[in-house]
C-alpha cells in the first residue's frame, strides 16, 4: 500500500501538497499562512494561560479580602436593581402607577372592592352558620332517626351481628353536627 492511498501528504507546516491548494494560492503563500496560523495559535494558548493565572490571582485577592461568592452575588443584584430603578422604563411606569393611585376612579374602585369583600365575608359566614343549624335540626328530626335506624339495620344484616357490640360503641351520639 503506497502513501498516496492515505490522501494528500501534509508538509511539516501542515500545508497540503500534491496540488490540493485552494484556488489562487501558491504553495509559498500557503506555507506563510500556516506559519502565521501557528503563531496565532501559540499566542492564543499563551493568553489562555495568562487569563487562568490572573483569575487565580483575583480569586486569592478576593479570599484574602473576605469577599465570598455570595457577597458578590448580593452586590451584583443590588447593582442590577439600582440600574433597573434608574431606567427610563421603570421611572415612566412608576410615575404612571402613582398617577393612577391618586385618581378618583382608582380610589372609588378600591373602596367598592373593599366593601364587596367585607359583604362577601359576612354572607359566607352567615351561610355557614345556617347550613350548620339546618344539619343539626335535620339530624334530630324523627325522619332522619328512622332513616338512620334503617341504615344501621341494613348494615347489621350485611356485616353480620358478630360486630354488633363494637359497632354500637362507635355509633353513639357523637355526631359532628
Amino acid at each position: 500500500m503506497d502513501s498516496s492511498e492515505h490522501g494528500p501528504s501534509v508538509s511539516s507546516t501542515g500545508v497540503a501538497s500534491g496540488g490540493n491548494l485552494p484556488p489562487g494560492l501558491t504553495e509559498e503563500e500557503a506555507e506563510e499562512m500556516q506559519v502565521e496560523l501557528t503563531k496565532v495559535d501559540d499566542e492564543i494558548q499563551t493568553l489562555r494561560q495568562v487569563l487562568v493565572a490572573k483569575e487565580r490571582h483575583a480569586a486569592e485577592l478576593k479570599r484574602r479580602l473576605g469577599i465570598s461568592p455570595i457577597s458578590e452575588i448580593k452586590q451584583n443584584l443590588t447593582k442590577g436593581w439600582h440600574e433597573v430603578q434608574c431606567s427610563n422604563a421603570y421611572l415612566t411606569a412608576s410615575a404612571t402607577l402613582e398617577e393612577i393611585g391618586r385618581s378618583d376612579a382608582y380610589k372609588r374602585t378600591q373602596e367598592t372592592l373593599s366593601q364587596a369583600g367585607q359583604m362577601t365575608s359576612v354572607a359566607f359566614s352567615s351561610m355557614g352558620s345556617a347550613i350548620r343549624n339546618q344539619f343539626g335540626e335535620m339530624r334530630n328530626s324523627p325522619s332522619f332517626k328512622t332513616f338512620e335506624d334503617k341504615v344501621e339495620n341494613m348494615k347489621y344484616q350485611v356485616m353480620g351481628q358478630s360486630n354488633e357490640e363494637s359497632d354500637r360503641s362507635h355509633t353513639s351520639n357523637n355526631a359532628p353536627f
